[in-house]
């Protein structure tokens, strides 16, 4: 007796014995396929985020092909291709305004071609969230392979961190602590090898994320890009994606509401960077989940920090690694997750954690002695954002979580830049800074300015940390006590545009609390005189800037939310 082959989408390309089957297998033969690859076996699409641009997936040419290896090993047909790469370290004006063209173009690559499974290579802050959101739009069986961190840091005998070295080291210099020779010195030393940030920035909370939604095979998200341990987990992973097709393990089986939940508490528990918020909300409205902010508050808040790396604490990603990484985090905390959410492997979360081993408590602290308490994400709300704003605990200054301060206003990143360092400027410690005009329709694409610099005024006397509010985010690898994602955003006429110098701005983070003093009256005079800005003509940044929604929402495209799945489409010819 035969056993039917499942019904897969390459087989509505390859199997056809007419016109347009002799198209789809013959062009295909070029690349030096034999005939019998054709027979029905799974094609599994690579989406590759390599690029020279983005210096983190440099090494990706190299990961996909130990995928290869893997697919080929489980009889699987194995077909690279490129999807835009939105490095973060160069692409102008951020990233993020290109994370949703992203994730339509790695939506509609896997749509429109013979591809039955889908291996995700990302590493870069957002190559990552828009890899998964396009994935999840289509909803095939897919798998997560993140790059890896970078080794650590060396400088003058230290480690340093990147990102996290970088805003240090430039205050240092602003203040006359460190020289410019020093601070050129420290280019060379602190990216030392293939991979992503090696701090818990944005790119290595997100492959967290990956690993504890279920998405990738246990360990990606911290071994070292340089570590031959990461291109087995690509060549396991490639053999497992193949299988997975077999199974019909589809996104939507894994990423449930069980697996944001989890994923929220484990952010909390690696002091896991605030991007996080925008980028799951975004993965789980494509997928159908409703997840709202206050469920970081609600989930995650309340959580301690356990892991003693930068920016919250003192180690970096390798040392992460050699300690247990993730499964050790999630080991510790198993009694607060959904240990029953399925993953990409077919085992269930608390299968894959149990017994992970910790092998070091200075990098990760037990939960009855964790690295700091309550370190989740907060989500504060006010007459200064009624929908919302977040703030990271973990990474800011204990006597300013509750502050009261007068406000120095910069209306855009120009007007920061040039008048900060300004003698004149009426500011000291204990004032707050506002920056405007920085979120998704405002900058666009909302970048990470929201850690602004300290005035040199303030610097000079020793200071290190100021409250400041925005609209905007932060780089995962920043610190300080910085409210940001502010909604809705200045740009659009929230309360964030109708702040003046001198108003008095209250922040207590213990109550959930963001509140301008000032009346009501005096606020509706202020919006009856507020200017909208003027909107891009043209382009991707046009139709971004009319559809793009506010960061409570994960600042997704409106007509993106939901998934599509993956028909196969009409012909070509």
């Amino acid at each position: 007796m035969t056993t039917a082959k499942p019904k897969r989408r390459s087989r509505a390309w390859f199997e056809k014995q007419d016109r347009d089957g002799f198209v789809h297998r013959s062009w295909t033969q070029k690349a030096g396929h034999p005939a019998d690859e054709f027979d029905g076996r799974p094609v599994i699409g690579i989406c590759n985020t390599w690029s020279e641009l983005t210096p983190c997936n440099s090494h990706f040419r190299e990961l996909a092909e130990f995928v290869k290896r893997g697919v080929f090993e489980a009889g699987g047909f194995p077909l690279e291709f490129p999807v835009m790469s939105p490095g973060e370290t160069q692409i102008r004006p951020t990233a993020m305004l290109f994370r949703n063209l992203a994730s339509m173009d790695v939506e509609e690559s896997i749509r429109g071609n013979p591809i039955d499974g889908v291996v995700l290579l990302m590493g870069c802050d957002k190559t990552t969230p828009a890899l998964m959101m396009g994935a999840a739009s289509c909803g095939l069986p897919t798998i997560g392979v993140s790059g890896g961190p970078m080794l650590n840091g060396k400088f003058r005998g230290k480690d340093i961190g990147s990102g996290t070295g970088v805003w240090m080291m430039s205050e240092m210099v602003r203040g006359g602590l460190m020289t410019q020779e020093e601070f050129t010195e420290a280019e060379g030393c602190m990216n030392r090898s293939t991979g992503t940030c090696m701090t818990m920035g944005t790119a290595s909370t997100m492959a967290s994320m990956v690993e504890a939604l279920g998405m990738s095979l246990p360990g990606n998200a911290a071994i070292p890009a340089p570590d031959t341990r990461r291109n087995r987990l690509a060549q396991l992973s490639g053999r497992r994606i193949v299988q997975m097709v077999e199974e019909d393990l589809t996104m939507d089986r894994i990423m449930t509401r069980e697996a944001f939940e989890n994923a929220i508490r484990v952010n909390a528990a690696i002091g896991g960077s605030t991007n996080a918020v925008v980028h799951l909300l975004a993965i789980a409205r494509r997928i159908g989940i409703d997840l709202t902010l206050e469920d970081f508050d609600r989930i995650g808040s309340r959580m301690p920090c356990l892991v003693n790396l930068q920016p919250s604490g003192h180690y970096l990603m390798e040392d992460f690694f050699y300690a247990g990484g993730v499964p050790a985090v999630m080991n510790e905390i198993r009694h607060l997750l959904h240990l029953d959410a399925l993953t990409v492997n077919g085992r269930s979360i608390g299968q894959n954690i149990d017994g992970a081993p910790c092998w070091n408590r200075d990098v990760i602290k037990p939960l009855e002695t964790p690295f700091k308490e309550n370190a989740g994400i907060a989500v504060l709300k006010g007459n200064l954002a009624p929908d919302g704003a977040v703030i990271k605990p973990s990474a800011a200054s204990a006597s300013l979580l509750k502050h009261r301060g007068r406000a120095v206003v910069f209306e855009t990143i120009e007007d920061l830049r040039e008048r900060l360092d300004d003698p004149d400027l009426d500011i000291d410690e204990h004032c707050v800074m506002v920056l405007k005009n920085c979120g998704p329709r405002g900058y666009p694409g909302m970048a990470e300015v929201g850690n602004m610099p300290l005035p040199r005024k303030v610097l000079e006397k020793g200071v290190t940390d100021m409250v400041r509010i925005s609209d905007a985010r932060m780089s995962g690898t920043a610190y300080g006590t910085v409210v940001l994602h502010t909604s809705p955003e200045a740009a659009l006429g929230g309360p964030l545009a109708l702040v003046r110098d001198g108003d008095i701005v209250s922040l207590d983070v213990e109550a959930r609390s963001l509140h301008l003093e000032v009346s009501d009256e005096e606020l509706a005079r202020r919006r009856a005189q507020w200017v909208a800005p003027p909107a891009p003509e043209r382009g991707y940044v046009k139709l971004y800037v009319e559809h793009v929604q506010q960061a409570h929402l994960g600042a997704d495209l409106d007509f993106l939310v939901g998934s599509s799945g993956a028909p196969v489409p009409r012909e070509s010819h």
